[in-house]
This record gives C-alpha cells, sequence and structure tokens, in this order.
C-alpha cells in the first residue's frame, strides 16, 4: 500500500521563459538537497536556472502542446491554474511566455518519487496552506489538506481530468475521485465537452482545435502518435498499433491500466475501433495507470 507521506520541498515557481499547461509547471528549490530523498531521485536533472519540471499527482489537463499538436480548452485549463497561482499580466509568444507578474510565485511541493521523465510527482500548496508546513519535514496528506492543494482545485473546478496511478494512495484516489464526480455531474469545465467514451479519429483534426473533440490527455497523446505512425506507413488500427509498438520498443505505450482496483488490463484492451469510431469501455473514474518505474 502506497504511503500517504509526502515530502515538504518549498520554493518558488516560475513561468517566465518556460512553456507552464494546466498540469505542470517550472519549480525552484530553496534546498536542492532535497529532491535527494524522493524515490528516483537520480532522475530529477534540474536545468541552468535550478527549475525542474513538475507532474501534478492525479490530474491530467487537456494538453496545450504535445509536440506541434494541442487540445481544445488546453490553453484554458492553463490560464486557469495561473491565474489560481497568483500569476497576472501574463505574455505569450506561442506557448511560450514572456512575462508576467510577478516573476515568481512562492510555494510549496509535497512529493514522494519522480516519474519515468524525472519529474517529481506533486501537490501543490500556496499561500498560507504552504507556509504551515516545514521545508524538508514527511507530512502525512489527510483528506483536509489534500482539498487545499492546487490539484484539487483543478479536479473539482471541471479543468483537469481524474488520472490516477497505482503510486497514488487509495484514500487520496477516493477524494480526487469524490470531486471529479461531482464536477462530472454539473458538466463542469471539459466535462461538459468530453468525448472520450465515443469519438471520432480520421485524422489529426479529429482531437485537435478548433473543431476537434475532447478527450481524455493520455489517450490524445496516444492518438496522435498512431496517426504519425499510419502517416509513415502503420497499417491497421489504434488496438494493433499499441500492441505493436509495445512490442517493438522499450518504452512500453500499451498502458496497464487497473479497472476498479480489481483487473489489471492492457490500455488496447479497452478501446474497441469501428472504421473511425474509438469506443473507451471503461469509466474514466474507475481507471488507475499502472506507474511505469
Amino acid at each position: 500500500m502506497t504511503s500517504p507521506f509526502y515530502l515538504a520541498i518549498k520554493g518558488k515557481f516560475v513561468i517566465a521563459g518556460k512553456e507552464p499547461d494546466g498540469d505542470s509547471v517550472r519549480f525552484i528549490a530553496d534546498d536542492l538537497d532535497l529532491y535527494q530523498e524522493l524515490q528516483r531521485n537520480y532522475r530529477i536533472k534540474p536545468s541552468r536556472d535550478r527549475s525542474v519540471q513538475l507532474r501534478f499527482e492525479g490530474i491530467d489537463a487537456p494538453e496545450v502542446h504535445y509536440g506541434k499538436y494541442a487540445q481544445p480548452l488546453g490553453d484554458e485549463a492553463r490560464d486557469f491554474l495561473l491565474k489560481k497561482m497568483g500569476f497576472a499580466k501574463i505574455k505569450f509568444q506561442g506557448d511560450r511566455v514572456q512575462s508576467a507578474d510577478p516573476d515568481t510565485i512562492s510555494g510549496v511541493i509535497l512529493s514522494q518519487a519522480a516519474d519515468i521523465n524525472g519529474r517529481p510527482i506533486s501537490y501543490i500548496l500556496l499561500g498560507r496552506d504552504a507556509a504551515q508546513l516545514e521545508n524538508g519535514d514527511w507530512t502525512q496528506v489527510e483528506p483536509e489538506l489534500l482539498r487545499q492543494t492546487l490539484n484539487y482545485v483543478m479536479m473539482a473546478e471541471g479543468r483537469a481530468y481524474y488520472t490516477v496511478y497505482t503510486s497514488t494512495p487509495r484514500s487520496h484516489r477516493q477524494v480526487l475521485r469524490e470531486a471529479a464526480l461531482a464536477a462530472r455531474e454539473q458538466d463542469l469545465g471539459l466535462w461538459a465537452a468530453d468525448s472520450t467514451s465515443i469519438f471520432r479519429l480520421v485524422d489529426f483534426d479529429s482531437v485537435t482545435p478548433p473543431d476537434g473533440q475532447l478527450i481524455l490527455p493520455k489517450l490524445f497523446r496516444r492518438c496522435i502518435d498512431y496517426l504519425k505512425a499510419v502517416d509513415g506507413g502503420f497499417r491497421g488500427n489504434l488496438t494493433d498499433w499499441l500492441e505493436d509498438v509495445s512490442r517493438q520498443q522499450s518504452r512500453n505505450e500499451n498502458d496497464r491500466v487497473v479497472i476498479r482496483d480489481r483487473t489489471q488490463v492492457s490500455l488496447s484492451s479497452l478501446i474497441e475501433q469501428y472504421n473511425s469510431q474509438i469506443v473507451f469501455q471503461e469509466d474514466l473514474l474507475d481507471i488507475t495507470f499502472v506507474e511505469k518505474t
């Protein structure tokens, strides 16, 4: 069972010169040595300005940029997050922030480990919620504290999808799922547009702005990579590609998924394709992705 204790690391969030999105910003820790206490810390590589890219625990917002592709509501999710953090007067050049007021926002991340890409998997706290924590303390993240995080706010406001992993404590999954369920029942934010259960995949325009359908970001990324493969000569449907690429590459894109905390299956087994129509056969709130290590 995953522990609910997370390491508090204080520092500041920075967006100028960066490309933030709705579930990830860059963070400069006051004490870089604290990263050494995290699992898979060897993967964390601070950049020249000492910042690292974060992965927000438990959520996945519509993509602002996946290569040259984006999703509907990606910009809206990002802008909502940055406003909630306290950034204003943000000027963009493309997806990159040119300037913002203030330049940085102080806060704390709560993390246990880095993901496969070297991003600390983190809950985010700001202001008084962050001030109550001591830098370097292992803190039990109980439901009351979890509901103070930006992760929870993004979920409760319907700005990000519920996307949890086996590394997420079960008690946290329950709290985040309740928030996502309430947002979905009210058609808040992305839930009013979500088409994950049934959508058409003809070409890149099918799932990108201005008229594309909004689907779970993880599935969107797989669809984009599949369409690139089709352009490169691949013959087969999406499930064929997921199974094929997983056999031929060291990095498995055919994610393992746990259904209702009972049955583990492959992502491809949850997808049915009828010509250009894709059917995702499980409720998004009932699945847990197996963390890649």
